[in-house]
């Protein structure tokens, strides 16, 4: 028997999707009531992996392992911080934190050799518990996306059938990608790790219309489509 043989288990690498939830305030109780305010006792969210992005506040103002019990409440499972903050080793792995390093700049030279992206066609429904990735490139659903279901791109999304899950587009940073959907009726939406969930019915000018969803000023922003 070889020595490979003899072991447990393999080490490979592996590229995960994670939500990036990107601070922009430390004082705890303010969070807490944002969070209760925008999820009240129905969170979109289930056991859901996210990082936390501290680019915009004081990294060491911050409560980190209160952040990761208030989140852990409405589904939302910190596993790590960015960029990393020096000096606050102690206070992450006491939270159960990783160290997820800066924002490095991409090699644009790098990307000029990459091949265009491509798509990813779906013609059949999306179901609950199901998720479909279109790494590197756009996806098209053909059917319906069921509530409890994920449908990710690194590019954009379009449904031509109804939208009752989740959807999050430009799932590597894209902040021009977009979600085009035929009927809006989503539990989240997400575009470059910014997500908005539907906790109202859509206003009468926009519930039978076909929609765009796109990032402006950090924010998601839903427009019908031209006739």
């Amino acid at each position: 028997m070889s020595a490979s043989a003899d072991h447990t288990f393999d080490i490979k690498s592996a590229r995960l999707n994670l939500f990036s939830i990107r601070l922009r305030s430390t004082r705890l109780a303010d969070i807490t009531r944002d969070l209760d305010n925008r999820f009240s006792a129905d969170s979109p969210f289930s056991r859901t992996p996210a990082m936390l992005d501290v680019s915009q506040v004081n990294p060491v103002e911050l409560d980190y392992r209160g952040l990761v019990a208030r989140f852990a409440q409405y589904g939302i499972h910190l596993v790590g911080v960015r960029p990393t903050p020096a000096g606050l080793e102690g206070a992450l792995d006491d939270a159960g934190l990783l160290p997820l390093g800066g924002d490095e700049a991409l090699d644009e030279s790098r990307l000029e050799d990459e091949p265009q992206p491509q798509t990813l066609v779906i013609d059949k429904p999306v179901r609950a518990g199901q998720q479909v990735y279109a790494r590197g490139g756009n996806l098209v659903v053909l059917a319906t996306v069921s509530a409890g279901a994920e449908v990710i791109a690194d590019g954009d999304i379009h449904i031509y059938g109804s939208l009752r899950g989740r959807a999050l587009a430009g799932a590597r940073g894209q902040r021009d990608a977009r979600i085009f959907v035929r009927s809006m009726q989503a539990e989240l939406l997400s575009i470059a790790g910014i997500w908005r969930t539907l906790e109202q019915d859509l206003p009468a000018a926009l519930a039978s219309r076909p929609l765009q969803v796109l990032l402006e000023s950090d924010k998601i922003v839903m427009r019908a489509l031209p006739d």
